[in-house]
């Protein structure tokens, strides 16, 4: 005997409804950034060229290492330990740097192309809200990218050890000396923090080219840029004054000066690689890291509020 069912639902008649569990904020968040992860694979195969070229560059400076490791004991000790690590610190700086740059040019279309394709439409019939997605996006250049440039440029520097290692012992030199200077631990805190402290000292960055990416109808780059020179030209004009250039420019180049301690070398440039040489009390306490958060803030918000109310383009 079949029990009659409700053909709306497909449950048996009479049965009680369940409804569906929703799902947590941070669940939401989560596969929000997944999801951003899965529509654009440059965020991550555009660091990962940049580091197979770093290590293509790596292994063919490396042909020099037996050669330069014999002048090593005609240096004092501290020219020794810069001289052996200088390659291996400086090799995740490039990969680093492509991670910055896709964070911006992603901040820039995220919200703008979801508008310029009309896909705005399908992802605002999910029950996800304006700021999960606002959110989502933000946590990409602040949490996702850093962390992969981390990842990639611990395994660049293993594996540049191991390759330098290879070529001694193929040309009858001791290996030891590259082994003994490369600090592992520290190293890889120092490269941590300082990439958190980029993330946090370039949130408002991030957080306006958001903000213009959910504004802007047409020519999102164009609007990013032109609101500061403006500015700029016009306090020029106005008051002879160049404040506002001199902050932009403390912006984009101040963090290692606020977050590290710097005692750099003429005509060289210092070796970062020692927890001693972090300074989180200072940047923490530093006047411009909380006045960068709390307009990045405010342009999130803004963000959220123009994605509520924004058509397709």
């Amino acid at each position: 005997m079949n029990t009659p069912s409700n053909g709306a639902t497909g449950f048996p008649a009479g049965s009680p409804r369940v409804a569906p569990t929703p799902m947590s904020e941070a669940r939401l968040l989560y596969w929000s950034v997944r999801r951003e992860l899965w529509e654009n694979r440059f965020l991550y195969l555009a660091p990962l060229v940049v580091n197979a070229f770093v290590l293509l560059a790596s292994f063919i400076s490396l042909f020099s290492l037996p050669r330069r490791m014999q002048t090593l004991p005609t240096l004092d000790p501290a020219r020794q330990h810069a001289f052996v690590v200088a390659h291996f610190i400086m090799a995740p700086a490039p990969i680093m740097l492509a991670a910055l740059i896709v964070g911006l040019f992603y901040c820039l279309d995220a919200l703008y192309g979801e508008r310029r394709d009309r896909s705005i439409l399908f992802w605002k019939s999910l029950p996800v809200s304006d700021r999960t997605t606002v959110l989502s996006k933000a946590c990409i250049p602040l949490v996702v990218l850093p962390l992969l440039a981390f990842a990639l440029a611990v395994v660049t520097q293993r594996l540049m050890l191991l390759q330098g290692t290879a070529v001694l012992m193929a040309n009858g030199l001791s290996p030891a000396p590259l082994w003994a200077e490369f600090r592992f631990f520290q190293g890889s805190l120092v490269m941590l923090y300082g990439l958190a402290v980029h993330a946090l000292w370039f949130a408002p960055l991030y957080a306006w080219l958001l903000l213009v990416s959910a504004w802007a109808r047409r020519a999102p780059f164009l609007w990013a840029l032109l609101p500061p020179m403006l500015v700029s030209m016009f306090e020029r004009g106005a008051f002879g004054t160049s404040s506002f250039m001199r902050m932009l420019t403390y912006r984009m180049t101040g963090a290692m000066q606020e977050a590290f301690v710097l005692k750099p070398k003429r005509g060289s440039h210092e070796i970062i690689d020692q927890l001693s040489q972090l300074d989180p009390a200072k940047f923490l306490t530093r006047p411009g890291l909380w006045i960068g958060l709390a307009f990045a803030a405010a342009c999130l918000v803004a963000a959220v509020r123009l994605r509520r109310y924004r058509e397709p383009i």
